[in-house]
């Protein structure tokens, strides 16, 4: 567990970035929030040692985060981006009123119609993947960190995103993308209802095209119960692009809950 500011408070929020992240992307959110309780969390394989053993499914990331949330004191405000959300997506459909709230920014993923982005599609094909993933540790640091950039990730976040990328990281991205190829997420999507013990949001930045159309997140959110938030001239990385959006919308949530 990796903690970018010290716990303090009783009702912490809890963090957790996805593929191909590290902690960094939260940076200039929290800087933004200006609190003292919150915690991120760095995946295995994502910015974080992989255990001996580990493959990379997503059982594995929904026990590990379990545990790592058992260690923090409570009520926790979750909050999940990119596969983070997918972690925390998964934990909550199995431990649905572990936390105080959740928030996740690709809950559409769980709709039926569902259909992974260009890059996943390649993750999940055999020698395909391969030979991406190794193209991708083969990238310079600095050649990778500006494509990262382009993309909507700080710079500050790309470079250090860029310098966690290597064969762990990569053996992660082929395990968790071929554990989750459809209809997985479709069968998971069955079971949303159960979100809806706990006040839940969707962060629905206007410019992400890796997490299905508006009306799939709208569709989804309903039945998990969830708010919904639109958030402009923003993409995947809208924690990054805007920070000062990003913190808001969190502290407004948070205040209703």
């Amino acid at each position: 567990m990796m903690s970018l500011l010290c716990c303090t408070d009783p009702m912490p929020a809890v963090f957790v970035h996805g593929n191909p992240e590290t902690t960094a992307i939260w940076g200039e959110l929290f800087d933004a929030l200006q609190r003292d309780d919150l915690v991120a969390l760095s995946p295995p394989g994502f910015g974080a040692a992989v255990p001996e053993g580990w493959t990379a499914t997503r059982s594995e990331y929904v026990a590990w985060l379990a545990t790592e949330l058992d260690a923090i004191e409570g009520p926790i405000d979750l909050v999940g981006h990119d596969w983070g959300g997918g972690h925390v997506l998964g934990f909550l459909l199995e431990n649905p009123e572990a936390v105080r709230s959740w928030c996740v920014d690709l809950i559409g993923i769980l709709h039926p119609d569902y259909v992974w982005h260009d890059a996943a599609l390649v993750w999940q094909t055999p020698n395909d993947g391969e030979a991406n993933i190794a193209g991708m540790i083969a990238t310079p640091t600095a050649d990778l960190a500006a494509f990262y950039e382009t993309l909507g990730m700080s710079s500050a976040a790309a470079v250090d995103a860029a310098s966690a990328v290597n064969k762990d990281m990569g053996a992660c991205v082929l395990g968790l993308y071929r554990d989750a190829a459809q209809p997985a997420l479709a069968e998971l999507g069955k079971s949303t209802e159960a979100l809806m013990v706990r006040p839940g949001l969707m962060v629905n930045a206007e410019n992400d095209h890796y997490v299905g159309t508006d009306e799939m997140a709208q569709v989804a959110a309903d039945r998990a119960g969830a708010q919904v938030v639109h958030l402009v001239d923003v993409g995947h990385w809208w924690m990054c692009e805007n920070p000062a959006l990003g913190a808001a919308t969190l502290e407004s949530f948070w205040a209703s809950v």
